[in-house]
């Protein structure tokens, strides 16, 4: 029972790092949890990048679409360790809901997927 309470505690701690950084839109914060490789889904246009990649690509997201409130709204898993996260991302010009997938890597979760759309 214990470890399982520290496993979603463990996965807690890094949505709500996740949330944080997309809500203060720092793609430096948001790429610690980004796994060595990671597909990024913005509008359609998506790709497979390595960490680095990934954060240049979202920084540049961030600096067209400044965040002006995010937040998850529902949050969720699988029996093989894949959680997900959906949340609302408003900035200046309207609206994406953005879905954020982690999975379990060693002791930390990473994210594997991450889609503004």
């Amino acid at each position: 029972m214990l470890v399982g309470t520290g496993q979603v505690a463990a996965q807690s701690d890094v949505m709500g790092g996740i949330q944080s950084a997309i809500k203060s839109g720092s793609s430096r914060d948001l790429a610690r949890y980004f796994n060595s490789k990671v597909d990024v889904n913005i509008d359609g246009d998506n790709g497979s990048f390595s960490q680095s990649q990934a954060e240049m690509v979202v920084r540049n997201f961030f600096s067209k679409n400044a965040p002006v409130s995010f937040s998850f709204d529902h949050q969720g898993g699988s029996e093989d360790g894949q959680r997900y996260a959906i949340g609302k991302y408003n900035h200046k010009g309207g609206r994406y809901n953005v879905v954020v997938k982690v999975k379990k890597y060693g002791d930390s979760y990473k994210i594997d997927t991450i889609e503004f759309k």
